[in-house]
C-alpha cells in the first residue's frame, strides 16, 4: 500500500486548495510552485480530480481550481481511491500478484492488522481536518516557505 507519486502530489494539492478561501480558484502554476512539483504533471492530476467530481476548474484570468461544494469533507481514503483506484488497499505489501488469506505471502498476516489501522486512519481524516492542521501550524505541507499559509 505504497502511494504513487501521483497520489502524493494529488493529496498535497488537495490539502493546499482546502486551505484557501472557499470558492476562490487557485492557479495550477501557483499550487505547483508552492508544493515544488512539476506544473504540467500536476495539471493532469488536477484535471483528473475535476473529472472525478472532487474539484471545479475555471478558465481565464481569474481561473484555477477549487474544491467543489461539500468536498472539504472528503476523506483521505476517498481521495486516494480516485488516484490509486478502488482496489489499491488490496495489493500485496511484497508486490505479489496473488496474495490473500488463501494464498498468503510471508508478510500477509503480520501486515493485515497494520493495513486495517492505516485504512481506518485514512477513512477518518478529511481534507478539512488536514487543511486546518496545516493552517494552525501543527503540520507543514511539502516544503512551503513560512508565512505562505498566513
Amino acid at each position: 500500500m505504497v502511494l504513487s507519486r501521483t497520489s502524493q502530489y494529488a493529496i498535497q494539492a488537495l490539502i493546499y486548495i482546502a486551505t484557501q478561501p472557499a470558492g476562490e480558484p487557485v492557479l495550477n502554476r501557483d499550487i505547483a510552485e508552492r508544493l515544488n512539483v512539476p506544473s504540467a504533471y500536476l495539471a493532469k492530476i488536477l484535471q483528473n480530480l475535476c473529472k472525478q467530481g472532487l474539484l471545479d476548474s475555471f478558465r481565464g484570468r481569474l481561473g484555477g481550481f477549487c474544491l467543489r461544494e461539500g468536498m472539504h469533507k472528503t476523506s483521505l481514503m476517498q481521495a486516494l481511491a480516485l488516484t490509486e483506484g478502488p482496489d489499491f488497499t488490496k495489493s500485496c505489501i511484497l508486490g505479489l500478484k496473488d496474495c490473500s488469506d488463501e494464498t498468503a505471502c510471508p508478510m500477509h498476516f503480520k501486515w493485515l492488522p497494520v493495513k486495517k489501522k492505516i485504512i481506518a486512519l485514512l477513512e477518518d481524516m478529511t481534507l478539512e481536518d488536514l487543511a486546518k492542521a496545516v493552517q494552525t501550524g501543527k503540520y507543514r505541507l511539502s516544503d512551503l516557505p513560512s508565512g505562505v499559509m498566513a
